[in-house]
């Protein structure tokens, strides 16, 4: 007998939060490796170095001026998982970045490149579930989708890909213009920066066949074998 409609749901929802919330904690690595945050990341922590507002706060201020652009422009890709990660991620990165410098305050670059690789590693996992329980996306992945989905201008990737560097380009600029030094622009601005805007494609496609669809549709593959 198959599962009824609203458990296959509670799955996804279940998936999407989760998804949510360990991506979320995967940029708390991120920050703590200081080797470099998602691009952004460096757009929202330049505006975080120039607008004295907590983070989390500010983050959701940024990400309901997107949801805006969204719901004028193509509300098709708003859904529940938009507004789960408008409103938990600034908070929890801003909680997990404080915890990990309280419980590792003296890192050297050993330990700075173990944690870039968790980070590395748990945003693919996260990025996986979220993906796969296709319940809306985030209001920054909104854009290049709508650019080229809705307005019909260039191939996604390569959209992607310029909408990452002006996040990175604005996010430097700001934090030139709060006066901030080489070193704290160089923690938001670095491999790990490279990393995500460009190489992380193959390993969440591994999780998402390894690990995310299985665990979404396990009980059809079940009911399937009997």
């Amino acid at each position: 007998m198959k599962r009824l409609p609203i458990d296959h749901f509670k799955r996804r929802l279940f998936m999407c939060i989760l998804g949510v919330v360990i991506c979320a904690v995967s940029v708390g690595f991120f920050k703590r490796a200081a080797f470099g945050i998602d691009p952004f990341q460096v757009f929202a922590a330049g505006m975080d170095a120039v607008i004295p507002i907590p983070f989390g706060t500010l983050y959701v201020i940024i990400n309901v001026l997107l949801l805006l652009f969204s719901l004028i422009a193509d509300r098709h890709f708003v859904g529940i998982a938009t507004f789960i990660n408008l409103f938990l991620t600034g908070y929890i990165v801003d909680f997990s970045q404080k915890l990990l410098f309280l419980l590792l305050p003296d890192l050297g670059i050993p330990g700075r490149i173990v944690c870039l690789l968790i980070g590395i590693v748990v945003m693919c996992l996260a990025s996986a579930f979220y993906f796969t329980a296709d319940l809306g996306v985030s209001t920054y992945d909104a854009v290049a989708l709508i650019i080229t989905g809705t307005w019909h201008r260039g191939q996604f990737r390569w959209v992607r890909i310029l909408t990452d560097f002006v996040c990175v380009l604005i996010g430097i600029g700001l934090f030139v213009l709060s006066g901030a030094g080489r070193t704290q622009i160089l923690a938001s601005v670095g491999i790990g920066t490279i990393v995500t805007a460009f190489f992380m494609g193959p390993l969440i496609d591994f999780f998402n066949r390894k690990i995310a669809q299985p665990f979404l549709y396990k009980d059809e593959k079940t009911e399937n074998h009997e």
